[in-house]
């Protein structure tokens, strides 16, 4: 019987900057590893105080507690800011912010 590899989704993150609104896309599991690539181009995306900020999580087919981190610390900054963030979410995301009670806390569109 042949070995199988277990082969993850790879995430990515990129930015889509319009007029209206700086779109950050993620896509693939949101794990330990990926968090600081998403804390990061989230942090980006803040310094341009002038445009919303749209987290689309569609793509995303995993998210742990650490990536759960990240959104909850995105949203707190901008309510801190007074900026605003708005997340799309997904099943797999959804998921989890539900289970972590955390539906209430954070911008779901």
């Amino acid at each position: 019987m042949a070995a199988s590899a277990f082969d993850p989704s790879p995430f990515r993150v990129r930015t889509e900057a319009s007029a209206e609104v700086l779109k950050v896309i993620a896509e693939g599991e949101i794990d330990l590893d990926a968090a600081p690539a998403l804390r990061s181009a989230l942090g980006a995306a803040e310094l341009d105080a002038s445009r919303p900020v749209v987290l689309d999580l569609s793509p995303v087919t995993f998210i742990d507690s650490s990536g759960i981190g990240v959104l909850v610390e995105a949203a707190q900054r901008a309510d801190a800011d007074g900026r605003r963030l708005s997340i799309i979410g997904c099943p797999a995301v959804d998921r989890v912010i539900e289970i972590a009670g955390l539906r209430d806390r954070l911008p779901l569109v």
